[in-house]
């Protein structure tokens, strides 16, 4: 199997092409590889496929084996790879995900290699149910709930894939590993749920640490800076487009309030090539 390892900001990949769909042992494939001592190395195993609806399509196993909805790591990963293989010449192109559909993505290129991604999320989704969580109402914010004996409050946003957005006093230092497998498993997420810790500092900037459903902390997550960006707004925190500071860096986060969809900005880029 040819690979590309790849990465979003640290929050890591490998990325195949060429497969007419996704292989049936593509979980087992992921938990051997994605190992990071015995394996290659990385937060999911991620296959660039045919679609009958977008340019391409992307499906993503995480490194547990199970198949996450989207990522918004993984997709301008996906982007970059197909413009800078030669697989597209253009720089507006369509993406197809299991959990949100078809998405626009532009593509910013400097000397025929694209240097940073923007990324239509889509509009949020609010509803409690939909997300999914056990609440009715939309959206649930300021929802109590406990973990290790100790009480949050969480705000429930959809990007496709489920979020559950926790403000703490110091995001980038909080116990991530204590706190974060708790709830996501927690009974309220029947679905379980990606745990975002965040912290607002301005108007324009939230720092963020993500527990990633199926792979762990990792150094940045798209989806959940979208979803972060979301409850922010919706708590009154920030204004509708903001810098999401993650461990591994930032990105550009815009709520558009004409067409309800999330914009996400950020670099992609290669580490190495490989075959297993």
């Amino acid at each position: 199997m040819e690979f590309t390892k790849m990465h979003g900001l640290g929050n890591d990949f490998l990325i195949v092409y060429g497969e007419q769909e996704l292989p049936t042992n593509a979980a087992e494939l992921a938990i051997k590889y994605c190992d990071r001592y015995f394996g290659v190395g990385g937060d999911g195993l991620v296959y660039i496929l045919p679609s009958e609806q977008a340019d391409f399509k992307m499906r993503i196993i995480n490194s547990d084996g199970s198949e996450a909805e989207q990522c918004g790591n993984a997709i301008r990963c996906v982007a970059k790879y197909v413009y800078d293989h030669g697989y597209t010449q253009e720089q507006n192109i369509t993406i197809e995900t299991i959990g949100a559909g078809v998405q626009p993505v532009s593509l910013y290129v400097e000397q025929n290699k694209v240097t940073k991604v923007r990324v239509d999320m889509g509009e949020p989704i609010l509803d409690g149910l939909q997300v999914p969580t056990i609440f009715e109402g939309s959206p649930v914010m300021n929802q109590p709930i406990e973990a290790g004996g100790e009480p949050f409050l969480f705000t429930a946003v959809s990007m496709g894939n489920p979020h559950s957005v926790i403000y703490v006093e110091d995001a980038p230092t909080f116990e991530l590993a204590t706190f974060g497998p708790l709830l996501e498993v927690h009974p309220y997420f029947p679905r379980k749920i990606n745990v975002e810790f965040a912290s607002v500092t301005s108007r324009d900037r939230v720092e963020m640490r993500v527990w990633e459903r199926g792979a762990g902390p990792t150094l940045a997550c798209g989806t959940g800076a979208c979803a972060t960006l979301v409850s922010s707004v919706l708590n009154g925190y920030t204004d509708r487009a903001a810098w999401i500071g993650l461990k591994g860096g930032d990105l550009y986060i815009e709520w558009n309030e004409e067409d309800n969809h999330v914009y996400m900005t950020g670099p992609a880029e290669v580490v190495y090539t490989g075959i297993i």
